[in-house]
């Protein structure tokens, strides 16, 4: 019985199957997810940020303080103003991870970015935008000159490029991982907390309900709250150390 319960908060599960030209296009929990993050930011977002109704002033206030933040406070100091074109995209993927991260709080909702494809995903298109701001600031020569510092004998270029190429794979793996394990451990936590109810009710009933339930039942409300600090924290991480790694490709010296 525990081992479902884990099953059906953790793992992604097929909600519906989309057949189109004789394909088949299953629709999982977490796609039907990130599809409703998208979608709200899509509509929600572009709607506060036009409306000029005192009754959106909040709203309107709270799109405009997330974009200032980005463009002032994780752009800026790490891309400079050559970065700024880029504002756009670091403003989508904040909100973007920070949404599907909330939604996953939301009962009966799922955490698409405890899933390891998810964030292989996002962290695929970090390494686009570092490759991408790289070539277009230095150029193909500069960029790839870049990859081995000034001053190193030349004897050492060779074996310098390959650990800078194997060094660029390995903050984008970082990214990856770190996303996906920070989200779905709140998860195993709470989890886990519930499943002493089980463990501790099958050897007294009686003690189990005096002191291992609201034991279990404060403490998971405890994470709960953790993990909307988390959900804040890691989209935060994930934009900044992007900008700080475009930043670098940018500008190598």
């Amino acid at each position: 019985m525990l081992a479902k319960i884990f099953e059906h908060h953790i793992i992604d599960h097929t909600v519906a199957v989309l057949r189109v030209a004789g394909f088949s296009l299953p629709i999982t929990k977490h796609l039907l997810m990130m599809w409703l993050s998208g979608g709200f930011l899509m509509i929600a977002v572009p709607a506060l940020a036009r409306a000029r109704s005192p009754r959106f002033a909040l709203g309107r206030s709270l799109v405009e303080a997330v974009a200032a933040f980005v463009r002032n406070d994780i752009v800026l100091p790490n891309m400079g103003e050559a970065g700024l074109v880029y504002t756009e995209y670091f403003c989508t993927l904040f909100t973007f991870i920070l949404v599907c991260n909330f939604i996953g709080l939301v009962p009966f909702g799922a955490t698409a970015t405890g899933n390891i494809s998810v964030t292989a995903a996002l962290a695929l298109s970090t390494l686009a935008l570092i490759i991408f701001s790289g070539l277009r600031e230095q150029g193909l020569a500069g960029y790839l000159k870049s990859f081995v510092p000034s001053g190193v004998p030349g004897w050492l270029a060779p074996m310098i490029f390959p650990i800078e190429l194997i060094s660029l794979a390995a903050k984008t793996f970082a990214l990856c991982i770190r996303l996906f394990a920070n989200m779905i451990a709140g998860h195993f936590v709470i989890l886990s907390l519930f499943g002493l109810i089980f463990i501790f009710g099958a050897i007294s009933p009686v003690a189990d309900w005096t002191l291992t339930v609201p034991a279990a039942v404060g403490m998971a409300l405890f994470v709960s709250l953790l993990e909307v600090l988390v959900a804040v924290l890691q989209a935060y991480i994930f934009t900044f150390l992007t900008a700080i790694f475009a930043g670098m490709a940018m500008h190598p010296h």
